[in-house]
């Protein structure tokens, strides 16, 4: 059954929405920040800034610690 009307759109958003921040905690977890606090920073945080940080030798908590 096809959703229409006022609300249709907005689950596509929240979905959307919900697969970006999986995504940016994965890419943080991936360049080693504990999956707790990739939850926590996903979207508040660039996390290219980090992996620009970590690829230059920075730990990735103290890459962490720096952006936020």
């Amino acid at each position: 059954m096809e959703r229409t009307g006022k609300n249709a759109g907005h689950e596509m958003i929240e979905n959307s929405t919900a697969g970006v921040h999986v995504w940016r905690a994965s890419q943080l977890q991936r360049l080693g920040i504990p999956a707790s606090l990739a939850e926590v920073h996903a979207d508040h945080l660039d996390w290219h800034q980090i992996a620009r940080l970590v690829g230059h030798g920075c730990p990735p908590l103290l890459a962490l610690r720096i952006i936020s």
